[in-house]
């Protein structure tokens, strides 16, 4: 169990939900596999974990560039709809991960909060709710949030906004994924790597 620390002037705490609050990720992959086999895109479980953090359509539009196999927006669309629906199939998968749930429940109450991912709303708040933290955030940024997503910054610097934080160098953003972590670094704020946290089970690195 990691001991960590709020370093001195930490102001928030910005957390990533899948593969950081919650072990989502071989969930995850398993709806991708589901999904994209229809279509012949193939996408491999490295290829997986380096897109970690970046929107589903956009994950699919990237596939499709890098195979060759074209889509129509229409037929992005339905993808991304039943690769969501397919994953909160098999929410009930999902567990927390603990050594970071330890973090934020430390903190409960002391730093505000907030989850910051570029994962669909409704499917963050419903992984959320899952795991039992709701009401420990005070803010929830999603991919429908901000124009841009990670590596781009936009997304931890909404939830300072929403976590009436200005200055963004006061922030501590927890991810797992270089994209995130590269974000994080775009937005001024403190990086924290949790994958040196996770057990080989869980750690995608």
């Amino acid at each position: 169990m990691t001991t960590w620390t709020a370093p001195a002037g930490t102001a928030a705490l910005i957390f990533d939900c899948d593969g950081t609050l919650a072990d989502t990720m071989p969930v995850h992959f398993r709806a991708w596999q589901r999904i994209l086999n229809g279509v012949g895109i193939p996408f491999g479980e490295e290829r997986f974990y380096q897109l970690g953090g970046i929107p589903t359509a956009k994950i699919i539009r990237i596939l499709s560039a890098e195979t060759g196999v074209p889509l129509t927006d229409t037929q992005v669309e339905g993808l991304t709809v039943a690769k969501e629906e397919h994953f909160l199939e098999l929410l009930d998968h999902v567990t927390p991960i603990q050594p970071v749930i330890a973090v934020a429940e430390r903190y409960r109450g002391t730093l505000p909060m907030a989850v910051a991912s570029g994962g669909y709303r409704d499917v963050i708040a419903r992984t959320v709710a899952f795991i039992g933290v709701t009401d420990w955030f005070a803010a929830m940024v999603c991919a429908e949030d901000t124009p841009r997503h990670k590596p781009e910054p936009d997304v931890f610097l909404e939830a300072a906004r929403r976590l009436s934080v200005p200055d963004p160098a006061r922030c501590v953003v927890f991810e797992d994924t270089d994209i995130g972590l590269e974000a994080a670094r775009r937005a001024g704020m403190t990086g924290v790597d949790v994958r040196a946290w996770l057990p080989p089970r869980i750690r995608k690195d």
